[in-house]
């Protein structure tokens, strides 16, 4: 669905966005992560056409951006960071007007605005100007116009930004209700809002992709959590066990000790050989469970690494 390869950006001597490819497939919910200023809108707004890349190629569905930007653009919706609204407007009549851009059939338009306001919470909104809503309902406007005219693939540029708790509740189930038959690039900053919504996420930093994978792989440690009692000589049992390179002692309760376990093997591969080690010997075996990692402590590394390509 979308291809991008070694795409590039440069602004005189500043290198915005640097060497970055990655493939998002049909129906996928990919979350474009990074620090302010990373590079994640520069490279949103060269994936929707509106900026000419330095380098690199962009092909969506098939076709190459480079003579086919107009075809292109008609299959994307796009919310950009900062929404361009027309506040002496109604709803109804700004979406109709987005409508009419984007070549909607006449036939059509009634039935997609009202779906469309429904599914944005916006009916009882639909006559009201734009200028007299809230940030969070003129947020909804520009998630409306980007849905509209039911694009094969959504490009959302912080879609929650402004919304209320249940504002972000509604929103994360319209865009999972969307994935069933768009693909969706979102930008974000909120870790919470990936971890909620997306399959997958890219992390760019300083212009550079530094992460590229699904959320379950990123999710799942390669460290094996362990937790017995405070016994002497735990920790060099653990290190005796076949496989094991290393064990870290760990926060635990009080009367309990939690150790963090690592080796060659996977930490599922493992978990077997340390079980059967503390119940050999007598020790009770609390808890035995592979590390997780969320966004957090994943940016963290990264920023620890240098941010080298993973």
């Amino acid at each position: 669905m979308i291809l991008v390869d070694h795409l590039t950006r440069t602004y005189g001597p500043h290198i915005a966005v640097d060497d970055v490819s990655f493939t998002i497939g049909a129906g996928e919910i990919v979350g474009l992560l990074g620090h302010n200023g990373a590079g994640k809108t520069t490279i949103m707004k060269m994936l929707t056409g509106f900026l000419e890349p330095t380098g690199g190629a962009i092909r969506i569905n098939d076709l190459k951006m480079v003579g086919n930007r107009r075809a292109i653009q008609s299959l994307i919706g796009y919310l950009p960071e900062n929404c361009p609204l027309y506040p002496e407007m109604t709803v109804a009549g700004y979406l109709e007007y987005q409508a009419i851009l984007h070549e909607v059939e006449a036939d059509r338009m009634g039935p997609l605005l009202r779906e469309t306001l429904e599914w944005t919470a916006l009916t009882d909104k639909a006559g009201q100007q734009i200028a007299t809503l809230s940030r969070g309902y003129r947020q909804r406007v520009g998630v409306a116009q980007a849905i509209l005219h039911r694009p094969k693939m959504l490009i959302l540029d912080e879609p929650t930004n402004g919304l209320d708790p249940t504002q972000i509740q509604h929103m994360r189930g319209l865009l999972r209700d969307l994935a069933q038959k768009s693909t969706l690039l979102i930008s974000t900053h909120i870790l919470q809002e990936v971890q909620a919504v997306c399959d997958r996420v890219i992390i760019i930093q300083r212009g550079r992709k530094v992460v590229d994978a699904r959320l379950a792989e990123l999710g799942a440690g390669q460290r094996l959590l362990v937790t017995t009692d405070r016994q002497a000589g735990a920790d060099a049992l653990l290190a005796g066990v076949e496989g094991v390179g290393a064990v870290e002692a760990l926060p635990a309760e009080s009367g309990r000790c939690c150790y963090a376990v690592s080796g060659a093997m996977a930490a599922h591969d493992l978990a077997p050989l340390v079980a059967a080690a503390l119940v050999n010997q007598g020790r009770p075996l609390y808890g035995l469970a592979p590390e997780t990692r969320n966004l957090e402590k994943i940016f963290s590394e990264i920023n620890m690494t240098g941010g080298r390509e993973q």
